[in-house]
């Protein structure tokens, strides 16, 4: 398969994943009851339990996670050469910053949410 090919390949994956990933959490969010106070039998969709939904979901994350990195790999000579393109010298240092802030966004929201 051509490189060209297989990067359309991981692109439209990605795209149907992440999609899935939203309808999923959507479904759990807002379709799929949750709580105790709720009766076991209303928390089945298309015959699946709200735990089986939220596997499924979990699922479909870890894979895009995987898909994102390979699709990272592949493409990581342009975004070294669009970094130093727009940081200069000091690509590497923004890049590893803007990293360090996306990471350190992840933690804030995971301590607020819990």
């Amino acid at each position: 398969m051509q490189k060209n090919a297989f990067k359309f390949f991981l692109d439209s994956l990605m795209f149907v994943l992440m999609t899935s990933i939203a309808a999923t959490g959507l479904l759990l969010g807002f379709v799929i009851p949750r709580g105790g106070r709720v009766p076991q039998e209303e928390k089945y969709f298309l015959g699946l339990h709200r735990h089986d939904w939220g596997d499924i979901h979990l699922f479909l994350a870890i894979t895009f996670l995987c898909v994102l990195i390979i699709h990272l790999c592949m493409n990581w000579t342009w975004i070294e050469g669009s970094a130093h393109k727009y940081f200069g010298e000091q690509w590497k240092r923004a890049l590893l910053t803007m990293c360090g802030a996306w990471i350190g966004v992840l933690i804030i929201g995971w301590i607020i949410a819990r």
